[in-house]
């Protein structure tokens, strides 16, 4: 399988843990991709696997780097992606989740994060999960300075099965409650032809997530966007792929009700 070939991410807390893509600020739309490499610092080695399993999806979201590159380059948009795996630190979990460091990931222990104490958990926290998040922050700052506000996609990409149960879903739309941008967004992927899964395979509203903290909470319009990995395993499968999405996202991102800030009451019970 022809997987994506990361960035090497920062080898120590003076390097950049961010990948930008430029674009103009007044683009209407803000790309992310939280889960774009499966690259690790030099001092982590492999964190103890083996190194094959750094190109499964325990690492990174296999794909997702390209479309979202693609769809930056498309729309003349920015885009931020995280150049570390997600093995480090998860940047789509809030600092209080759980799985902000997975101990465990689809059966396979972490040995370098097996026995990680709460003094390491804070160092990735400060010089990686965070300069991401700042990154982002900062992005929308620059683009609300310079425009009305924009709209926010996060690109992500799933397993075609989990657990050994088959999953139909071609693409999945996740978002909390603020229908402005995926319910026009559902409509036209399955007009288009495509299996979608409506806050599926996962549920948008997750506390503290990357779209929960730097979107909804500050009123913009954002979804993420999940694809099935076995459709965009390659580069041309993937450059393919975003080209269709591109051309369904066109329409809908030229609606004017994207463009202003509208708060709506999070499912996660965090109160706008």
């Amino acid at each position: 399988m022809d997987h994506a070939v990361s960035i090497s991410p920062p080898a120590g807390a003076a390097d950049d843990p961010v990948e930008r893509t430029d674009g103009s600020l007044a683009a209407g739309v803000l790309f992310l991709c939280d889960h774009a490499a499966n690259a690790l610092p030099k001092a982590y080695g492999t964190l103890g696997l083996a190194r094959e399993h750094l190109d499964r999806h325990i690492a990174y979201d296999i794909g997702a780097a390209w479309i979202t590159r693609r769809l930056a380059r498309g729309f003349g948009a920015p885009a931020i992606l995280a150049r570390f795996s997600r093995l480090l630190i998860d940047p789509n979990r809030g600092v209080d989740d759980p799985t902000l460091v997975m101990r465990l990931s689809d059966g396979d222990i972490i040995p370098g994060n097996a026995r990680i104490g709460a003094e390491e958990i804070e160092y990735r926290h400060a010089h990686y999960w965070k300069p991401y998040r700042a990154a982002i922050a900062a992005m929308i700052d620059s683009m609300l300075s310079q425009g009305p506000p924009p709209a926010v996609v996060s690109i992500h990409t799933f397993t075609p099965s989990w657990k050994a149960r088959p999953r139909p879903w071609e693409i999945g739309i996740l978002w909390d409650s603020d229908p402005r941008f995926a319910k026009p967004l559902i409509a036209a992927l399955a007009k288009d032809g495509f299996l979608v899964g409506d806050n599926e395979p996962y549920d948008g509203a997750l506390n503290g997530d990357t779209l929960d903290e730097a979107v909804t909470s500050r009123g913009l319009a954002g979804l993420l966007i999940e694809t099935r990995q076995d459709l965009v395993a390659t580069t041309a499968h993937a450059v393919a792929f975003a080209d269709r999405l591109a051309r369904l996202l066109r329409p809908v991102l030229a609606r004017p009700e994207l463009h202003c800030k509208a708060f709506f009451p999070s499912r996660t019970g965090r109160h706008v």
